[in-house]
């Protein structure tokens, strides 16, 4: 609710059209599911609801800006013979290029940047998807499944482990 006729959505749009990626968190009173869709996808990084805590924000704010440093930091990411380059968004693994649909991307990024550590499917519902809550649905199984038949079929050793129970893993070593 800014004074004026200014609309602070459309801010956040102005700055991502100039390619800045500055780190924006949108605090609103405006807290029905659309309106936080509609504010996330203008481009804003969060969207924390008023009232809200200031341990909160702060946290938020930490956790952005931790985010933020990681990225700007890495152009690109390796495990093994598989290779992501994160300004084109291509992925190759022994020189040979994988053609990957955006979510798959994603998907493999995000494994990536957690190597060796076992990620669950709400970590990867919440962090590809962007859902806050499980849908009860097997989305994430088989786009794991697709994206194993890409990245690990006709290369050794397999990249993309199952831990039972768990999650996932990606690890040259099994």
């Amino acid at each position: 609710m800014l004074p004026g006729d200014v609309d602070g959505l459309k801010i956040v749009e102005t700055v991502r059209a100039c390619g800045k990626a500055t780190p924006i968190i949108v605090l609103s009173a405006l807290a029905s599911l659309d309106e936080r869709v509609i504010g996330l996808r203008s481009g804003s990084d969060d969207y924390l609801t008023k009232p809200f805590g200031m341990p909160e924000l702060v946290a938020r704010i930490n956790a952005l800006l931790r985010r933020t440093v990681r990225q700007a930091d890495v152009s690109e990411l390796r495990v093994a013979d598989l290779r992501l380059d994160l300004r084109c968004r291509k992925a190759e693994r022994a020189g040979q290029p994988i053609m990957l649909q955006p979510r798959e991307f994603r998907l493999l990024e995000y494994l990536v940047r957690h190597q060796g550590q076992i990620v669950t499917r709400s970590m990867l519902l919440e962090a590809v998807w962007d859902y806050r809550f499980d849908p009860q649905t097997n989305v994430v199984d088989v786009q794991i499944s697709r994206l194993r038949q890409k990245i690990d079929r006709n290369f050794s050793p397999p990249l993309l482990h199952t831990v039972r129970g768990t999650g996932y893993m990606i690890s040259p070593d099994g």
